[in-house]
């Protein structure tokens, strides 16, 4: 119990100190994450959308592939972008294997069926007459999605913010296809897992204190966005 302690004791003084390589590993995975929920909102709130209000053959086959990517293994994620990404592979000129920019491409992957998942599901709670008289009203097929995301706002927030959840805290995708090279690709996930097998209990701790803080403070912030447009309406 008391190495348990001690670790917290000095995981805290590790935060408070501002060691220099928690501070990298921490700026990778905010950069990481972010950007991989963006790309990922940017397809998967039009691309639910769309699924959602378009009549066309196999619907039903393409939304249960959309469920079923929601559940993806991120293993199983990163043995494929390993294998697009590798030199042989098709897409290995851009030699993205072992490089942030690949990590980005597997949180992308990640994270798209989750948002175009839950956003489906929010435009398909929406009234279908609605989106037939924004329609009747003039506006194009992109205009009336846009109108319907403004809608249905508080419902796309919160997709966005499982999103950045199933991001934040991946292990095996971004192992996988970043490597965990110090200085280059580790984030906090693989660096606590790293620290752990290496026994080194007070980095660990203080890694996976500050990813929970930073999962906590940036859903935090959307929740109070969220919340605030809940009271205005």
């Amino acid at each position: 119990m008391n190495f348990i302690l001690e670790g917290f004791r000095k995981g805290i003084t590790l935060i408070f100190g501002l060691n220099s390589e928690v501070l990298e590993i921490l700026r990778l995975s905010l950069w990481v994450s972010i950007v991989a929920t963006l790309i990922a909102v940017l397809i998967g709130v039009p691309l639910g959308s769309i699924i959602a209000i378009k009549k066309f053959p196999f619907k039903k086959i393409v939304i249960a592939l959309v469920n079923t990517g929601m559940g993806l293994p991120p293993v199983v994620v990163g043995l494929f972008v390993v294998l697009f990404l590798s030199r042989n592979g098709p897409l290995g000129f851009l030699q993205w294997l072992y490089t942030p920019k690949g990590m980005v491409l597997a949180q992308v992957i990640i994270a798209t069926p989750i948002i175009t998942g839950l956003s489906l599901a929010a435009v398909q709670g929406v009234d279908p007459r609605f989106y037939q008289q924004i329609l009747s009203l003039g506006a194009t097929t992109w205009q009336s999605i846009w109108v319907l995301v403004r809608e249905i706002r508080l419902a796309i927030l919160a997709a966005v913010i499982a999103g950045f959840g199933s991001v934040i805290s991946e292990v095996g995708a971004v192992m996988m296809v970043g490597g965990n090279i110090r200085g280059q690709t580790r984030v906090l996930t693989t660096a606590t897992v790293l620290e752990t097998n290496m026994g080194n209990f007070d980095i660990a701790i203080a890694l996976g204190l500050i990813l929970l803080a930073m999962s906590f403070m940036v859903n935090l912030a959307l929740t109070f966005i969220q919340q605030g447009r809940d009271r205005q309406r």
